[in-house]
């Protein structure tokens, strides 16, 4: 599907952004109706179903860096999503278990609560459901079972504690589905703003008259048809290969969990916020550079040969989406005491 069908060129009515009533448009002025298909981001990206408390974003945030919850201690949330670079290692594939290589590429976690579902195939509802994979994951952090996670956890006194504190007037609050509440609670706060949402929220000197124009041209030329709303992207499945067939057949994507034959080639939409800064890109990581990306994305989904020119524009506006990382929350904490991990990693970089 693309959008040109139905998305067109503001009339002098329509007035763009900056525009001066009864001037002609310019290259840096914006139609409306192209804006209102992108909100700011939210401040935290909260849930009905799990409230975001202090005591559980702690608690979250020490989960997330403990590399004693993993079968040999040396892996955790935070190895695979480094928190000081976007949440990304520049892998094509995630390694975890004893280098053992994941099939696809590991994306980041900053902003990834705001998606309608989680992981490339969307197996997971939520940032919650999503954290429960990984521990268990035979290639990734391989503890054997949620039995041994809860007693690994235990093995530290202080967690009782503090999951008592993040889950008030539970009579056991050490459980799976809380070990997901906690990490997803402190992942509902990693929200990155960028200059993008500066001017989504009026601010018209944000932008640049070139970042502007870019937006302009990652509209008109179809990007919009999958990549809208605050997240620029991560609210819908699409193949891949809609307009040519996708070079690597080879990760049935969707397919391999629903079996519907239809959903060969599915995945998610990623997110576009920090793109610039999450290379490589697709969900084999086989795409190093933005500017490939985008070529490849208009040849295979639009059916476009971009030009040179289309391609810088695009890529100048989406470095407007590279946003500020919360510094408060990124830094590893002082973990509580307990047994030490079985395997010193190597320090962050």
């Amino acid at each position: 599907m693309k959008c040109t069908a139905w998305i067109t060129i503001c009339a002098a009515t329509a007035l763009t952004v900056g525009c001066r009533k009864g001037a002609a448009p310019v290259a840096s002025e914006i139609p409306a109706e192209y804006l209102q298909m992108f909100q700011p981001l939210p401040d935290t990206i909260a849930s009905p179903e799990n409230p975001i408390t202090p005591e559980k974003v702690e608690l979250g945030r020490m989960l997330y860096f403990d590399t004693r919850l993993s079968a040999d201690g040396t892996l955790s949330c935070y190895v695979c999503h480094p928190l000081h670079d976007y949440g990304t290692t520049h892998r094509d594939r995630a390694v975890g278990h004893r280098h053992q290589e994941g099939s696809r590429n590991e994306p980041t976690v900053f902003n990834a609560a705001g998606q309608f579902a989680q992981f490339w195939d969307g197996r997971a509802p939520d940032v919650e459901a999503q954290a429960l994979g990984p521990p268990l994951n035979p290639v990734e952090m391989a503890v054997r079972d949620s039995f041994q996670l809860i007693r690994l956890i235990r093995e530290v006194p202080a967690y009782e504690e503090m999951f008592r504190a993040a889950f008030p007037g539970e009579a056991d609050p050490i459980t799976f589905a809380n070990f997901g509440r906690a990490i997803g609670a402190f992942e509902r706060l990693l929200v990155t703003p960028s200059k993008w949402d500066r001017f989504l929220k009026g601010d018209e000197s944000a932008l640049s008259d070139d970042e502007k124009k870019g937006f302009r041209t990652f509209v008109e030329v179809g990007c919009v048809a999958c990549h809208t709303g605050p997240y620029v992207g991560g609210t819908m499945f699409r193949k891949l290969g809609e307009a040519k067939p996708w070079p690597d057949s080879s990760d049935l994507g969707r397919y391999q969990v629903t079996g519907r034959e239809e959903d060969k080639l599915v995945f998610k939409v990623p997110m576009l916020r920090n793109v610039t800064q999450t290379w490589p890109y697709f969900h084999d990581g086989s795409i190093l550079r933005i500017e490939d990306a985008v070529r490849f994305m208009g040849e295979y989904q639009l059916g476009r040969n971009l030009t040179d020119e289309e391609v810088s524009s695009i890529v100048t506006w989406l470095r407007t989406l590279q946003g500020e990382i919360p510094t408060n929350l990124i830094e590893e904490p002082t973990l509580p005491p307990g047994p030490k991990p079985r395997v010193q990693r190597p320090p962050a970089p």
